[in-house]
């Protein structure tokens, strides 16, 4: 059959067909009572400037689901909006003397037409930006009301705090004592800060979390671990000399008679009180002080303390116990202060073995044997020894008891312990939404401000140096009046995970002037039912979008528990990475620069730049612009187009895992949707076409027909329930090989063609939309892609003519036989000892045994 001239051209059919998505507001959500909604949602983007891979492949798998339910009929809502404040608008507008906003605006639209450029079935209707005054309002007047609620409270509390950066860190922000973003060595600074008390919801955050069946299990532990529920004892320890008592949780009351020194933060009271009259101690906890770490560290960091030279008293023993600082200790988890069991801690034993503290074993193992703490502390639960009136009690046992005994006494109660700690809302930077909070200068009552001042709304013409944020300087901002008496307004902005812990709510109702959310438009769309983003924001985004949701409820604002039913984590896209050395720097070349020379196993052997130099392989690591191994998405859209992109990209790896980002690939992508247009065109040229007549189909027409509806059956099962988008594509193209032996040009031929390229388009429509949107008009469809239906697997299609039967002799493969499904055991036995090759295997043997693993094998053993 001759093939039409009409050649694949991506660069012009996809400007064309997203005009037309355009201006039909093709994919412009309404409520619907009628139909099944369907939300889909990806994690929305900081606007930098530039889409990177990570992105495309985020927004591809998020449209691949939101298209494919759209087929199945549902009523889909898709949208997309920007994360816009944060820190790196402020620096760029340093770097580039410019006005944050204007930086993030224009960048807003510079994104917006990329994201366009790729397809992506956004209802832009909906969008949102993070840092207009319309958003930011609802959140300020919930601010307020979560104050008055006693959920929001105000404390001098110890941060991290990167001097180059002038803001606070959470612990996750600091790497080995330095800030993850510039690598300044970070500091402990006391300043005041607001809090949200997530702790307040730490049971129920914790007890949901099982009903996140369709949540990634690793993420669920995650948040179990971070929320971290331990059942001890708090107990209170006298100070020898002093009225004073020093309080510590334990989860492990059994070793309670093996305390043998105290162990406390350098910002703990006591330890304030001894640097009074003791200048090396103070300049010890001066030290602690100044330095930082993620809690991570803990385990590695070197342990540093310095004695008190106060003792507090063991409650049932008398033992007198020395108090350490130790810089291991941190104040804003738990009490401040640690009982130090150095026999069975081995942090503990690390520190007392440095500085010379006594070692009681009173645990040992459960066998009975000796237990043994010459090199290491023991662990483990076991049976207690050298404890008094507790011996020969197990660990159950032993808290029980202990408990009971401290409780009597007045020491001590039984306590339920989170490692969870309230939010701290505060950041110390200008690129943020205020916090609507006001000091009344007279009597130093904070106060929220009253709704007809909302929003409180940031000055956008301001002077950044980078030094300190232009609302602690600007006067004419910060002071304000409240009921006719003068005021000063907070000049803390809000960490932009407020912004992001509730977006998707707003989506149901991005313009709703009267809350942050319309209760119908609310109740109709919520809860997500797809969630699409990096484990990167397994913990923290995720958590607290949890904890703000929670807290919408609380407020009347939505009805369900959990904002996210199902949740998908994709991987990062990586890239090889290359460089020379010149004076003895590292110069990175881009990929797509390297000319490279690989092994018959695909290895890179050699590789050189295009002016000639040698090039060493870093290896294939996380897109990067420091390592210049970024691949540009416009790029590369431009040379192939976008179907091509989104292609290579569900199709190159499990949606979960890292992705190799390979050119082959993408020029192999590229290849199979030219092959798959031209297929289809050769088919078109056919001038007649009837509708398929089952009955006059031969046995490898219906083998093929059989292949195409147990392929439908196998995508729809990928795409929907399993989310294998690469096993989907995959066979999708083998059934197009299949098809493509499928010459004929009589009228049963073509018309079991047009069936199984009118499938296929409509599978591929997800993953591929331009091209499907085309072929499908072309095959004489009615209508357009976008209001069609998912193939339907036919039932009688699926029942296979015949099935392949491996035939071994003693376990060895010697025929292949095809049988009749329909037959019994016995019948499919006799055909396989009926086979050519099978009776010259047997012709001097003699059958002992004939077993049939049913639909697969026959094993005959023969002696």
């Amino acid at each position: 059959m001759a093939t039409n001239n009409v050649a694949y051209n991506p660069q012009e059919i996809e400007p064309q067909i997203q005009k037309f998505w355009e201006e039909h507001k093709t994919f412009h959500a309404t409520e619907d009572k009628n139909k099944e909604k369907y939300y889909c949602l990806v994690m929305f983007p900081y606007p930098s400037g530039r889409l990177h891979m990570g992105h495309v492949r985020n927004y591809t798998i998020g449209d691949v689901i939101a298209r494919y339910n759209r087929l199945l009929g549902k009523n889909v809502m898709a949208p997309i909006g920007w994360d816009a404040f944060g820190l790196p608008a402020e620096n760029a507008a340093i770097k580039n003397h410019a006005q944050p906003s204007d930086w993030t605006y224009s960048n807003i639209e510079y994104m917006k037409r990329q994201l366009k450029a790729l397809g992506l079935a956004y209802d832009w209707d909906r969008e949102v930006a993070t840092c207009r005054p319309e958003y930011y309002k609802w959140e300020q007047k919930f601010f307020g009301e979560l104050y008055k609620r006693g959920l929001v409270y105000k404390k001098v509390s110890t941060v991290n705090w990167c001097p180059h950066d002038n803001t606070v860190l959470a612990n996750e922000q600091v790497v080995d004592g330095r800030c993850w973003r510039c690598d300044s060595k970070v500091e402990l600074r006391e300043i005041p800060q607001w809090y949200l008390k997530i702790t307040a919801y730490a049971e129920e955050l914790l007890k949901d979390i099982d009903t996140l069946t369709d949540w990634p299990e690793r993420v669920r532990t995650m948040q179990r671990n971070w929320i971290g529920k331990s059942e001890g004892l708090q107990i209170t320890f006298k100070i020898e000399g002093s009225e004073e008592t020093c309080e510590v949780y334990t989860t492990r009351p059994d070793t309670f008679m093996g305390v043998t020194y105290m162990a406390i933060s350098a910002a703990h009271p006591l330890a304030k009180e001894a640097c009074e009259n003791n200048p090396e101690l103070a300049a010890f906890c001066k030290e602690c002080l100044t330095q930082k770490f993620a809690e991570a560290d803990i385990s590695t960091m070197e342990k540093k303390g310095m004695a008190t030279g106060r003792y507090a008293i063991h409650p049932l023993n008398g033992r007198r116990i020395p108090i350490m600082v130790a810089n291991f200790v941190i104040m804003d988890y738990g009490t401040g202060a640690v009982m130090a069991v150095p026999a069975h801690d081995q942090r503990d034993y690390e520190f007392a073995e440095k500085y010379g503290l006594e070692k009681i074993p009173v645990i040992r193992p459960a066998d009975g044997s000796e237990v043994d703490i010459s090199k290491e502390a023991y662990v483990e639960h076991g049976i207690l020894f050298n404890s008094g009136e507790f011996d020969g009690l197990n660990f159950k046992q032993a808290f029980d008891a202990i408990a009971d005994k401290l409780e009597s006494l007045g020491c001590a109660k039984r306590t339920v312990n989170y490692r969870l700690r309230d939010w701290c809302i505060s950041r110390q930077r200008y690129w943020g939404a205020p916090i609507p909070m006001l000091t009344v200068d007279e009597t130093g009552e904070l106060v929220p401000e009253v709704d007809e001042n909302l929003p409180v709304k940031l000055p956008t013409d301001v002077t950044i140096d980078g030094v300190i944020s232009p609302l602690k300087t600007d006067e004419k901002w910060y002071k304000t009046t409240y009921k006719g008496q003068s005021a000063t307004r907070e000049t803390d902005t809000f960490d932009t995970f407020m912004e992001s812990s509730w977006y998707f709510a707003r989506y149901c109702s991005p313009n709703y002037d009267k809350g942050m959310v319309e209760q119908d438009a609310g109740d109709y769309w919520l809860p997500v039912d797809q969630y699409i983003g990096g484990i990167e924001h397994a913990v923290l985004h995720l958590l607290y979008s949890r904890f703000f949701f929670k807290l919408m409820r609380d407020c009347g604002m939505v009805k369900y528990d959990e904002p996210f039913k199902r949740l998908l984590c994709q991987g990062m896209v990586l890239a090889d990475a290359f460089y020379y050395i010149d004076d003895g720097a590292r110069v990175w070349v881009s990929p797509l620069d390297a000319i490279v020379t690989r092994d018959d196993k695909g290895n890179i052997t050699k590789a050189v730049d295009k002016q000639g130099h040698e090039l060493i392989h870093e290896g294939m690591i996380k897109m990067s612009k420091s390592k210049n191994n970024g691949i540009d998405p416009e790029d590369m859209v431009r040379l192939y187009g976008a179907d091509t992109v989104r292609l290579f990209m569900m199709f190159a790896s499990p949606a979960e895992l890292t992705l190799e980002w390979r050119q082959s690939g993408v020029e192999g992508a590229n290849r199979f949707l030219r092959k798959l247009w031209n297929q289809v065109y050769d088919l078109t040229s056919v001038s007649s076409f009837k509708a398929l007549d089952k009955s006059k189909l031969n046995a490898a027409q219906r083998k093929l027909r059989h292949q195409l509806h147990t392929t439908i059956v196998k995508v729809t099962d990928d795409i929907g329930r399993r989310q294998t988008f690469n096993t989907a594509i995959a066979s999708i193209m083998e059934l197009l090989n299949a098809a493509a032996k499928e010459t004929g040009t009589d009228e049963t031929s073509i018309a079991l063609r047009y069936e199984i390229y009118n499938a296929v388009i409509l599978m591929l429509y997800p993953i591929t939309p331009h091209i499907c949107f085309k072929l499908y008009e072309l095959l004489g469809n009615e209508g357009e892609i976008d209001d069609a239906s998912w193939p339907k697997a036919d039932p009688d299609a699926l029942k296979a003519e015949d099935i392949l039967i491996v035939v071994q002799v003693n376990g060895k493969v010697r025929a292949r036989i095809n049988v009749d499904p329909t037959l019994d055991d016995e019948s499919v036995k006799q055909a396989a000892l009926a086979n050519e090759a099978i009776v010259k295997y047997l012709e001097d043997k003699s059958v002992k045994k004939v077993i049939y693993v049913k639909g697969r094998l026959v094993n005959i053993v023969a002696a």
